[in-house]
């Protein structure tokens, strides 16, 4: 599932054709694929709405529109959007078609079909659950101590949780306890100030250096990041350690694969 640099990355890559577009028509081949609208509301409610501007909130992508809406867009495992022209034949697995004013089209494709697509006028209503963005300068170490006050449970599931920070996924939670050097099964009230200190270092390193190289590629998906040139753990099982050279271990943590130095992550 892309995390918040390849996300990033998509919506940096949509900014130039789509902003300042106006979409004029709106087809759903999968229902599903729209809440909390039926399709019938989306496709009639979509058009004649101009895109000004697009933005992130952890890992949707945020279209505002010039009628008050936002449409937020998930890619879950498997989503992807493409700005095609209208005449181009269209991928089986193309979930919705948003037509533009430029002969162009706007397609959400989605061969797994979890991803989905949100138009509201209420904001809240989708991401108002989600914890606070890492990245910005706003967000301040202390903030990010503060939000450990009477948290248990190991560490890595914690970063996983999109309420408790947001954007953060497997890849990304597993560079940045490697780079903290923090075991990423500890126990989240076991952290000291200097350790919470590295880990608010290491997640804002790892996600800028994911965002420098595009995010990651690692199946047909996702497309055209080097990040995975670049990890420290993930991935690497049995494979040596950059600082220390022990092999890098992989357990199931919360249900998800966690790669990890037993040395250096002690």
């Amino acid at each position: 599932m892309p995390e918040l640099p390849e996300v990033e990355t998509v919506v940096r890559g949509l900014r130039a054709p789509l902003v300042g577009r106006t979409f004029t028509t709106a087809k759903v081949l999968w229902p599903k694929t729209v809440k909390p609208l039926t399709p019938a509301e989306f496709e009639s409610r979509l058009p004649s709405q101009k895109v000004t501007a697009i933005t992130r909130r952890a890992k949707y992508l945020q279209f505002q529109l010039s009628a008050g809406d936002t449409m937020f867009i998930h890619l879950k495992m498997s989503g992807n959007l493409l700005v095609e022209p209208t005449d181009s034949p269209v991928h089986k697995h193309v979930r919705a078609i948003m037509g533009l004013d430029n002969g162009h089209q706007l397609r959400f494709k989605d061969t797994r079909k979890f991803g989905r697509i949100y138009l509201t006028d209420d904001p809240h209503s989708v991401i108002g659950k989600l914890g606070p963005e890492p990245l910005p300068d706003s967000f301040t170490v202390d903030d990010f101590k503060a939000l450990f006050a009477k948290r248990r449970g190991r560490l890595k599931p914690l970063l996983l949780n999109q309420q408790f920070i947001a954007g953060i996924g497997n890849i990304y939670a597993d560079e940045s306890c490697f780079i903290a050097q923090i075991d990423p099964r500890r126990q989240a009230d076991t952290l000291s100030e200097t350790e919470l200190t590295r880990l608010y270092q290491a997640i804002r390193q790892a996600l800028n250096h994911g965002i420098v190289h595009k995010g990651a590629s690692l199946d047909a998906v996702y497309l055209g990041g080097e990040f995975q040139n670049h990890f420290q753990a993930y991935g690497r099982t049995g494979q040596p350690c950059f600082t220390c050279g022990t092999e890098i271990s992989r357990i199931v943590l919360g249900g998800r694969s966690t790669h990890f130095c037993s040395r250096c992550q002690q």
